[in-house]
């Protein structure tokens, strides 16, 4: 705001009636409350030559900071998500102003507001007759002198200065002159409607209403444009006295008022007596239709996790804003426009396809949630719980605002075990290492020793470990393939110990997956060789557990790592904004597509494919997740320890997504549970998840062409379901005839050919002339029948005795 420019023409007459009104203003005690704040030795004189020096030095260009305005959330395709405000305002032009409300302002307001410069001395010195005989305190201001007073105020608020709303709203006779020196200068420079129109966009017209717009969308649920007269006529009352003049809480008062406009108006010629009657017979409550609005992310319904991270994700952008308090000040002051990433058909799929199969409220007390990305952008286009978004209390205590689906990074949780999802990224280091999906790997549970392990980057992480399968799986050779569809735990762990831990864990984070908790100083020194740094989500932990997810990760990281393998290994980050735009629609901040070349494009095709069996064997731990008509998907599922957490990560060549279940409030297995009616003994995620992957996915892609993902150059296995049939029928077979005989064999193809009959083994030795190392005999013997899965001991020659 321009305050030292001078204005030399100023007419001696302008200068004598203001001055004048305002010494016979003092006089008269029509400023009771300021006289007793200047100087008791002020007089006549002291007032004038305070008056002269005051318009000595008018300014002549004005630029009142706009005031502030709600900021708008927006989905992708325009619609509103959720609003922001300081202050309850919604700026519009004059055309979108009904005249009524004009006329009524200005009939109770400022009746001389047309003829005037700026100061309506008549309006004063009747204020001061007024004041001085006992009627209703009166201050005589103008409309401009009000427009002046808020703008200096509501200016004051943006910039966050104590001092200066206190200025302009001191009860002085220097704070009245400094009004009026401004209100004569912007009369010389702005039309009368522009003034009017500035004025009905500032002021306050409800207890938590400012400007026209917002009051009357949120008493009558009209724009400002097509108020009714009585409605005009409330309007204008109500901004005197906002909280006197609520016609919510004291609708008798407010009456009154509305109709002291209405008389106001009619005998100021705005309307005839006819129009006044019919005005004044309508009740209150007839008029009234309250529309509240909301102010956050409360108002987003499903979404309302979303808008949380959107919030996050702007107040945390440096291209936003120098500091977090300018942004904050820019989204709740700024008339913001933010476009976002948000598909609203995807999030409302989203949100069905979860709580259809898990219930909000539902009596397992078990949450889920669901993040899904579009690969090649990073577009985040839906982000939905089974929650109830607000504070927890007594009467909703399963309410709450905390996103799993992100890390606190943005405002999120730390993470949950991904369980065998994580087996993804041994499998992605499998073909990265130049191994095959036809490889044969040991199924058979067994310890694996500190030794077996390859940890380059933390060697002492190592220690032994060996993982067990799910009950009655696996057991002998098998390939990789395999081993993947039907998540043998054991022979991950037998391919984790020809790879390095390290190459495992930096795919991962190559992908995009990140875990949820930020990094201490405590960590960066625990964890400074895998390049911990404060306030950054942690690192990954390269340990032998973390082959089978260890790792608390976050829904939307597991999501966006799917999303790289649809995209040929290109990740980029997770995006939830594309645009800011001030006001007048400048653009503030942009943020596009940032993405990289994560993996090899042949590397992500040759893990897609093997996941796609995940889905499509019959004997695949994911088929609950196939998709309507065929559509080709991969994924993966998985169960953490004891089933704390149970996920499905899933994807099609169009959608990446996440699924997990589980409790926020941390590890509690998910045993022997009935989920939205259905009785489970274990959770795994191979059930609910998967299940919602599905719903959410043939409701979201219905209509869509069927995309194909890239195969890759030539086919990485063969069916598994062919795979798990010949070994079914090669253990009926070894049944059949009993355990061979293997006497003379070396031991290690023994062994072999035992594992790949579906037996476990064991070795012992004995003295023998046999040749050291070859079999003497078996236990049970040769020819033995015995169960498939029974555990065969080789006896094995240690040589003659000495």
């Amino acid at each position: 705001m321009a305050r030292s420019s001078r204005d030399e023409n100023m007419s001696a007459m302008q200068l004598l009636v203001v001055v004048g009104s305002f010494i016979a203003l003092c006089i008269t005690g029509g400023l009771l409350v300021a006289a007793t704040a200047i100087p008791m030795v002020a007089s006549a004189g002291t007032a004038t030559n305070a008056g002269l020096t005051l318009f000595d030095d008018l300014p002549t260009k004005i630029d009142f900071t706009r005031p502030s305005e709600q900021s708008v959330i927006r989905a992708s395709d325009g619609s509103e998500i959720a609003r922001f405000y300081a202050e309850n305002r919604i700026v519009v032009s004059s055309e979108n102003i009904s005249p009524m409300i004009k006329n009524a302002v200005i009939s109770i307001e400022d009746e001389r507001f047309m003829q005037h410069n700026g100061i309506d001395a008549q309006g004063i010195l009747g204020a001061a007759i007024n004041n001085f005989t006992g009627g209703n305190l009166a201050g005589g201001s103008s409309i401009t002198q009000q427009y002046v007073k808020n703008a200096l105020i509501e200016e004051g608020r943006i910039a966050n200065d104590a001092e200066q709303i206190d200025q302009a709203t001191a009860t002085t006779l220097t704070r009245k002159l400094n009004e009026a020196r401004y209100a004569i200068a912007i009369e010389k420079q702005r039309t009368k409607d522009e003034i009017l129109t500035g004025y009905l966009n500032i002021a306050q017209f409800g207890p938590s209403q400012w400007g026209v717009e917002a009051a009357s969308r949120y008493f009558f649920s009209v724009p400002a444009n097509q108020v009714t007269l009585e409605q005009a006529a409330m309007l204008a009352g109500i901004t005197q006295a906002p909280n006197r003049w609520n016609p919510i809480k004291n609708p008798e008062e407010a009456k009154d008022r509305r109709d002291v406009v209405l008389s106001q108006m009619a005998r100021l010629g705005y309307i005839s007596k006819e129009q006044r009657d019919a005005a004044i017979a309508v009740p209150v409550e007839q008029m009234l239709h309250v529309t509240p609005t909301p102010n956050g992310c409360a108002a987003a319904g499903n979404a309302a996790y979303f808008c949380e991270t959107v919030v996050n994700d702007v107040l945390n952008s440096p291209e936003f804003g120098k500091s977090r308090d300018e942004r904050v000040r820019l989204l709740y002051r700024g008339g913001l426009e933010i476009m976002t990433t948000l598909d609203p058909k995807a999030q409302n799929d989203a949100y069905q396809g979860l709580t259809s199969n898990l219930p909000v409220d539902d009596p397992s007390s078990i949450q889920g949630s669901i993040s899904a990305v579009e690969p090649g952008t990073g577009k985040i286009l839906a982000m939905v719980q089974n929650t109830r978004y607000g504070d927890a209390s007594k009467e909703d205590p399963n309410s709450t605002k905390l996103n799993v689906n992100v890390g606190r990074s943005r405002g999120g949780g730390g993470g949950f075990q991904a369980g065998s999802t994580f087996k993804i990224f041994t499998l992605a280091q499998w073909f990265n290492a130049g191994k095959s999906a036809s490889d044969q790997v040991n199924t058979s549970e067994r310890n694996y020793p500190a030794s077996a392990w390859k940890i380059s980057c933390m060697p002492e992480l190592a220690g032994p470990y060996g993982p067990k399968n799910n009950e009655g799986e696996g057991g002998g050779m098998r390939t990789v393939a395999e081993t993947t569809a039907r998540s043998l735990n054991a022979g991950f762990a037998s391919m984790a110990t020809q790879l390095d831990l390290c190459d495992i864990t930096k795919i991962a984070k190559d992908m995009g997956v990140e875990r949820g908790s930020l990094a201490t100083a405590k960590d960066v020194t625990e964890l400074a060789p895998l390049g911990a740094k404060e306030g950054d989500p942690l690192p990954l932990v390269p340990n032998p557990s973390m082959i089978l997810g260890t790792n608390p990760v976050t829904p939307l990281s597991m999501a966006n790592a799917a999303a790289t393998l649809a995209a040929d290994g290109k990740m980029c980050t997770p995006i939830s904004f594309t645009e800011i735009r001030d006001r007048s629609g400048k653009t503030l901040a942009k943020q596009d597509s940032n993405c990289r070349q994560a993996i090899d494009a042949e590397v992500a095709r040759k893990t897609t494919s093997v996941l796609q069996q995940v889905i499509s064997a019959r004997y695949g731990s994911g088929t609950a997740a196939r998709l309507a008509d065929g559509r080709p998907v991969a994924g993966k599922t998985g169960t953490a320890n004891n089933a704390y957490h149970a996920w499905f990560v899933g994807f099609t060549p169009q959608l990446a997504t996440a699924v997990w279940t589980g409790h926020m409030t941390g590890n509690e297995p998910m045993l022997n549970v009935r989920v939205n009616g259905r009785f489970y003994s274990v959770l795994y995620g191979g059930t609910v998840a998967a299940s919602s992957f599905a719903d959410f996915n043939n409701a979201y892609l219905a209509g869509k062409p069927a995309a194909s993902f890239k195969s890759p150059s030539a086919p990485v296995t063969t069916s598994v379901d062919a795979e798990v049939e010949k070994k079914a029928q090669e253990q009926q077979n070894q049944q059949a005839s009993g355990i061979p005989n293997l006497t003379g064999q070396e031991m290690n193809q023994a062994a072999k050919a035992l594992r790949d009959a579906g037996y476990k083994v064991t070795a012992s030795g004995a003295w023998s002339d046999k040749p050291k190392n070859t079999v003497i005999s078996t236990n049970p013997a040769a020819g033995s029948t015995v169960e498939p899965g029974s555990s065969i001991d080789l006896v094995v020659s240690q040589g003659p005795k000495p």
